[in-house]
Order: C-alpha cells, then structure tokens, then sequence
C-alpha cells in the first residue's frame, strides 16, 4: 500500500510536537476500508491484509513522520495549560486528487507524551461511532473529519465497563489545528512559535489572509457556517471544548455527540455536560465564545495593541450576525425558501415552538413537511393547521420549493438507538449493522424501505452519550 505523503507540520519547530511512532498492538484485524476516501487522498489501496498492520501502526508506511501534536484548551470553560495528542499519531499529509492537503491520523494507537496517565488507546465503540457519525456527516453535506479505516487490535483495554475490545480508527482531516493549539504558545508567551504557526495556518487555510485579524475573519466566517449546518440537522456536538475546535471549519471530535430525535432547543446527551453548557441551542453561543479564545491569542503578536484588540472585538461581535444569517438560509432552506427574509425568522421559530412543545421528531417532521404526514408528528395539531396555512402561503411566492426542500431534510440520519445497536453487534462479532447504517447513511436523502428512520421507541431512547476515554 502506498501513501503519497507530502508531510508539512513535521517541518515546524520541535517545539510543536514530540516525534514517536505508534505503540505496536498484538493482533490487527481490518474492520473497514474506506476505498472512496483512498482514491480521494490518491493511495493505492494494495492488499488489505497490509492494511490491518498500517492502520494499525503495526508497520509505518514509507515517508510518515509520526508525531503527537501539542495543544492547549479551555475544556468546559476550564483552562488547561497543556494538552495534546494523548491518544493519536499524526502519520503525515497527502495532496489529494482534488488538490487538498489533508492529514492523516491514527486515534487510539498508544500513550504520547501528552496522554496525562491515560492509556492512549480506544475502544471498538467509539471508533465504529465516529467512523460512521463522520462519514454521515460527510454525506450530509457537513465540514467534517473522515474515516480512512477501523481496525481491532487483538487487546482489551480497561474502562468503567470492565474490558473491552480495542480498536483504532484512521481519521482524515484538513488539518488537526484548533484554537488550543493557538493557545498554548500565547499561554507560554512564545510569541516566535505563535507567529510560526499563525503564517503556517494562513498559507495552509486561508492564503488570502494577509494578518492575523484576517486569519480571524476567516475562522469565524468558517464556524459560523459550520455551527449553522449542525443546527440545521439538529446535530449536537457534545464538548465544543476550545481544543476540539479546528480552525480549517470542520467537525473533529465525535465524542459524546448525538443527532436529536424528539426537538428540543435545551437538549443535551453528553454525560459530562452537567450544566448544559454545549445544549443543542446554546452552541452558537459557544463559537462565539471560541473564537474570542483565539482573538485573545492571536492579539499576543500585535505591535499596536489598542488598534488590534478594537480589530479583534469588531471580528468577534460581528459574528452572532454571520451565525444568525447562516442559520436563517439554512433554515429557511428547509421549510422550502430559497431566498428567506428577514420576516422569514418568526415562521420559522414558531414551527420549531410547536415541535417542541409536541416532542415531534426533528428529521421526520421537516422531510414530511407539505404532505399529510406532516400533521401527525404534532400533538396540537390546530396549532399546526395555523401554521401550515401561513407557511403555504409563503411559499407561494417560491420556485420549486418541494424540490429544494427534497434536496435539504435528510430521510436518514445516524440516530442514537442505531448506533448502539451497531455498536453491541460489533463486539459481539456481528458487523452486518455496521455495514447496513453505513451504506444507508451514505445516501442519506434517498427514501429507503428500511426502518432506519424510524425514531426509537420508549424502550429503545438513548439518554446520554459518552466519551471514549
């Protein structure tokens, strides 16, 4: 198997990582393949018996420069002076067939330096769950990481549950930058490795950025665009740490995440969110919240102190604009408007109160809106009926809204009881689930026979999600 690596962060300064190799395993054993995303990053696949042993970090491919990143964050609004990759290896870069430089990492694949007692290792769970969460998320049309591969590794890892089957999961991404790793050199007051790194962000991400500030926009403009796309699909990060929050735009981290079933603007799943701090509704919020983190980091390297921090608090105010501009096109996209206004807002608040207050399902009720099917995911369905004749009206005065609506609100997305389904399969040996979700999940806008839309009933909702460490 050849990876044509073209590996850039391995020529930065020391100071930004710890060179090592992955931490060999006992026995790999290849669950999947992403051949799609191979072709994309311009591997020849070879033999797949070759992959469990690369994939795993049993044997480094030709040219990796493996390393463990360094970085920082504000975990749950609590800063943490030094991070890093505690469970990953980066294996270097690729120039994709598309042009793009992406990375490519291996999650799960031993102790670093940065791992703070912690095994470095992954369970098969979270692995097979971020594996098919991104690659939905992919096809949803959602900036995201990707998965290259899963593998088991023949070992036990020890968490609360007891033992559990190891695995590793090959993550592809733009770049593993987040603001945390921003905020460890303005943290220690390396101001030279700061500015190292703020050239290197804007040459890899946004070469038309001229400044920092610029580079600022840009990153605001990105979350902003991306959070908007969460709440359109009703998606529900789980820990929008500051250093799980890459600056390239994507989703990275698919810790306790979860897709919403029943609509609820307060709904949290993540076991460690006691306060409600990344709720579904409250995560706009929180990427303004980051990005005044980065401002504050970025300001570190200004000559006029005054002038850039009025720079930065223009940048940062400005965003709740771009946010709620995104999110109304979004939105509005979805109940069949393709050039939603102003007015356009309460229309469609007042759908998702009524959601709300009837507990309909998030996916069900936008993709069935204007058929009959509409009428009985709502309790009041008065209420309803008032709304519906608004709405018509509205989209009265819009081209070929039904088509457009067709093309937004997804017929599938990965729900919560799925995945634990798939994920109690697999350690039983049985990958039959994995590979059903993953094909539907692929066309997530195609009606299908199956039952994978199905929201769960009583005894199947999952109320909380957790992380893999």
């Amino acid at each position: 198997m050849k990876i044509p690596f073209d590996n850039s962060y391995a020529t930065l300064p020391d100071a930004f990582y710890t060179r090592l190799p992955p931490t060999p395993v006992k026995a790999p054993a290849l669950l999947a393949f992403n051949t799609d995303l191979a072709i994309l990053l311009g591997i020849e696949a070879g033999d797949l018996g070759e992959a469990a042993t690369l994939f795993s970090g049993n044997t480094l491919p030709e040219n990796a420069a493996p390393l463990a990143q360094l970085y920082a964050g504000h975990q749950f609004g609590n800063w943490n002076p030094q991070l890093g990759d505690g469970r990953a290896i980066l294996l270097g870069e690729v120039i994709g067939t598309d042009g793009l430089r992406r990375d490519i990492q291996l999650k799960g694949s031993g102790p670093t330096p940065y791992s703070r007692m912690g095994d470095g290792r992954a369970w098969l769970g979270p692995v097979l769950r971020e594996y098919v969460v991104s690659e939905a998320m992919h096809a949803l049309g959602i900036p995201t990481t990707r998965a290259l591969a899963a593998v088991t590794t023949g070992e036990d890892i020890w968490r609360e549950q007891g033992a559990l089957p190891g695995a590793i999961l090959t993550r592809v991404a733009q770049s593993h930058l987040r603001v945390g790793t921003f905020q460890v050199f303005a943290h220690r007051g390396e101001i030279k490795h700061l500015k190292t790194l703020t050239d290197y962000a804007i040459q890899r991400h946004y070469p038309d950025a001229t400044s920092p500030m610029d580079l600022l926009r840009a990153v605001c403009a990105a979350q902003a665009e991306l959070v908007a796309a969460w709440m359109a699909h009703g998606f529900i990060h789980g820990v929008m740490n500051t250093d799980n929050c890459a600056i390239a735009g994507e989703t990275i981290d698919y810790g306790p995440c979860a897709f919403m079933d029943a609509f609820h603007n307060g709904r949290v799943f993540s076991s460690i969110d006691q306060q409600g701090r990344y709720a579904y509704g409250n995560q706009p919020n929180i990427a303004v919240w980051n990005m005044a983190q980065l401002a504050t980091s970025l300001l570190q390297m200004a000559q006029d102190k005054d002038a850039a921090v009025e720079e930065a608090t223009e940048i940062v105010h400005a965003m709740p604009d771009l946010l709620e501009a995104a999110w109304l096109r979004r939105f509005g996209a979805k109940i069949g408007l393709h050039a939603p206004e102003g007015d356009d807002r309460d229309l469609i608040q007042s759908l998702l109160t009524l959601m709300q207050d009837g507990g309909a399902d998030f996916t069900n009720t936008f993709r069935v809106l204007g058929t009959p099917a509409a009428r009985d995911q709502f309790t009041n369905r008065d209420a309803f009926d008032t709304w519906e004749q608004v709405w018509s009206a509205r989209i009265a005065r819009e081209p070929d809204p039904k088509t457009l609506m067709a093309a937004t609100n997804p017929a599938l997305i990965p729900r919560n009881h799925r995945i634990e389904e798939m994920i109690e399969a697999a350690v039983a040996g049985d990958m039959a689930p994995f590979e059903q979700l993953s094909t539907a999940l692929a066309t997530p806008f195609v009606e299908t026979d199956s039952d994978l839309h199905r929201p769960p009933n009583e005894n199947e909702i999952v109320p909380a999600t957790f992380c893999g460490t």
